[in-house]
C-alpha cells in the first residue's frame, strides 16, 4: 500500500496539472514504466483482505473547491458536523418528470454519479417538473455538447443549462475529504485502518495525533458496522505479541468476533494478537494439509493455523504462551465444533518443542511404513523471534532417522529489512541450525510490513542429520555390526 501511495503521488505530481479527461491510460502506464525503477516491487499482486483505506477523490483534481467542506473547520479538533455544510452552483437540467428515466438513461455520462448526492430534485416553483443534476467536470461551462443536445432535442427538453445550488452536509462528504479540510495544509491525511470484527484499528502518525479523537469519529461515522476505534500506542510486545492501544472513539468494548476464511473467531484484541492482512496466508499454509496430516503450531494464537487445519481431519497440537490466546484459543475450538481435535498446551516455546512435539514425533515417526503418507508439519509464526527457535530441532530425536519423506516440514517466519530478503531469512535459519539449506527450502514473501521491512515464510524439511542425535548409519553396514555397535554403547551408558 505504501507503494502504491506513492506511484498515486507521482501520478497526482504528474498529471493531474491537467484535467482529469484528458489523462490517458497510455500516460499514466508510461509513467509507471518510468517510476517502477524507484518503486521495488511495484507490480505486485494484492491480495483481497480486511485492510481499508480513503482513497483520495478524483473531483477535487479540477476544481478542488467544488467538493470541500467549508473552509472554517480546518483546525478542528472536536467534531461538528454543522460547521461543514456548505452551497455550490452545479449545473442541471429542467425536465418534465414523466421522461425523467428517460433522460437518466440518455445522459448517464454527463448525469451527477457521486454517491450520497441525488440525482434528480423537484422544482420547487414547479410541481410537474424535475432538476436532473449534471456532473459539473463533464459540464464545466454549464452548456451540453451538441451530442447531448441531439439526444434532448429528440426527447423535446429543452437543453438550456440551468445553475442549482446544491447544498452539502457532513454526511455529503467522504472521509478523506473531511480530514484533509481539517489538517493542516500540506500534511498527509489519507489513513488506513484495519477492522476486527465492531473494531477499527489505526496506527496514526505524530502530526495527526491532535486530531485523533475527530479522525475516529469520523471513520466511525463513515464506516457501518465500525463501533470503535483504537490507535495502537506502543509496539507489539515480543512475549505475548499484544500492544497498548486507546479508544479514540465508540465504546470501550475491545472483545469482538472475525470471520476468516469462512471460520467464526473470538477474542479481546486488547490482550491477544489478530491480524486481518494474514487471512491469505492463513489459508495457504492450510491448504498444504491433507485429511490425517499432523500440525504442531508452537505460536498459536487464537487458533486462525489450527482450527481450520482440524476442520481439514489433521492431527492438531496447538500452544501459546500467552494466559489469554490459550483461552480463547480453547474457546473458538469448542465454537468451531474441533475441541476434541486439537490437544491445546500454554507452554514456551522451546519447552513445547522439547515437551509435547519431541515426544509426539518419536512415538510417530518410527511406526511410519514407507507407504504411508501422514505428513508432519510445524508452524512457527512469530516473526520477530521464531528463526531463534530452530536451534531446538538440533538432535530433538534419538534412534535411526526415519524415511526422508517422513520428514517433519518447518514453516518459519521473519521479518527482513535485508536487500535480499530471501537470503537474509535462510542465513540465519541455517546458523541456527548448524546446517545448509541450499535446495532444501523455499521461501514465501508474506507481506511488506513497512517500507524496506518485509515478512516472509521460510519452509523446508529438517534435514535428518540436524534432528536426529546419530547420523544415518551406513546402509552397506551389516546389521549384525549395527547391533554390535548399539550394544556397546548401551553397555557404556551402564558402565558410566
Amino acid at each position: 500500500l505504501w507503494r502504491l501511495g506513492y506511484c498515486a503521488r507521482l501520478l497526482k505530481t504528474n498529471h493531474f496539472r491537467t484535467a482529469a479527461s484528458n489523462t490517458s491510460f497510455p500516460a499514466v502506464w508510461m509513467l509507471l514504466t518510468q517510476h517502477s525503477g524507484r518503486i521495488p516491487g511495484l507490480f505486485v499482486v494484492v491480495k483481497k483482505n480486511t485492510f481499508f483505506t480513503m482513497p483520495e477523490t478524483m473531483e477535487d483534481k479540477t476544481n478542488p473547491e467544488l467538493y470541500l467542506p467549508h473552509p472554517g473547520v480546518r483546525g478542528m479538533t472536536l467534531l461538528n458536523r454543522e460547521a461543514f455544510k456548505r452551497t455550490v452552483v452545479v449545473p442541471a437540467l429542467k425536465v418534465k418528470k414523466e421522461i425523467v428515466h428517460n433522460v437518466l438513461k440518455s445522459l448517464k455520462q454527463s448525469v451527477l454519479q457521486r454517491p450520497g448526492l441525488k440525482r434528480v430534485v423537484e422544482d420547487p416553483e414547479d410541481e410537474d417538473s424535475r432538476f436532473v443534476i449534471l456532473d459539473p467536470h463533464k459540464v464545466p461551462e454549464f452548456s451540453l455538447g451538441e451530442s447531448e443536445q441531439q439526444v434532448l432535442k429528440e426527447l423535446s427538453v429543452h437543453p438550456e443549462v440551468s445553475k442549482y445550488h446544491l447544498e452539502l452536509t457532513y454526511e455529503n462528504f467522504k472521509s478523506e475529504e473531511i480530514l484533509r479540510a481539517v489538517l493542516p495544509e500540506g500534511q498527509e491525511v489519507t489513513s488506513g485502518f484495519s477492522r476486527v470484527g465492531h473494531i477499527a484499528h489505526l496506527n496514526l502518525r505524530d502530526h495527526q495525533l491532535p486530531y485523533r479523537h475527530l479522525i475516529g469519529q469520523v471513520i466511525m461515522d463513515k464506516n457501518p458496522g465500525i463501533t470503535c476505534v483504537v490507535n495502537k500506542t506502543s509496539i507489539i510486545d515480543s512475549t505475548y505479541r499484544n500492544f497498548e492501544m486507546e479508544v479514540l472513539a465508540g465504546e470501550n468494548n475491545l472483545v469482538t468476533k472475525v470471520k476468516e476464511n469462512n471460520i467464526s473467531y473470538e477474542l479481546d484484541f486488547s490482550k491477544v494478537y489478530w491480524n486481518p492482512r494474514l487471512s491469505t496466508e492463513h489459508g495457504r499454509i492450510v491448504e498444504l494439509l491433507q485429511a490425517g496430516d499432523v500440525l504442531f503450531d508452537v505460536f498459536a494464537g487464537v487458533g486462525p493455523f489450527s482450527i481450520p487445519a482440524a476442520r481439514r481431519k489433521c492431527r492438531v497440537f496447538a500452544n501459546d504462551l500467552n494466559p489469554e490466546s490459550y483461552s480463547w484459543l480453547l474457546h473458538n475450538c469448542k465454537l468451531n465444533k474441533v475441541d476434541t481435535k486439537v490437544k491445546v498446551f500454554n507452554m514456551d516455546g522451546r519447552d513445547f518443542l522439547r515437551g509435547p512435539v519431541r515426544e509426539e514425533l518419536s512415538k510417530e515417526l518410527p511406526l511410519l511404513k514407507e507407504e504411508q503418507k501422514t505428513a508432519f508439519h510445524i508452524v512457527m509464526n512469530l516473526p520477530a523471534l521464531a528463526l531463534e527457535f530452530l536451534d531446538v530441532f538440533r538432535h530433538l530425536l534419538v534412534g535411526e532417522p526415519c524415511s526422508p519423506a517422513a520428514l517433519p516440514t518447518v514453516h518459519c517466519y521473519g521479518f527482513s529489512k535485508h536487500s535480499n530478503p530471501a537470503r537474509d531469512i535462510q542465513e540465519r535459519a541455517e546458523a541456527a541450525l548448524g546446517t545448509t539449506l541450499a535446495g532444501r527450502c523455499s521461501t514465501f514473501l508474506v507481506r511488506n510490513v513497512a517500507p524496506n521491512k518485509e515478512m516472509l515464510c521460510l519452509s523446508f524439511q529438517i534435514p535428518a542429520d540436524v534432528l536426529y542425535k546419530r547420523p544415518c548409519p551406513d546402509e552397506e553396514k551389516p546389521a549384525s555390526k549395527r547391533l554390535c555397535t548399539s550394544q556397546d554403547s548401551s553397555e557404556e551408558k551402564v558402565l558410566s
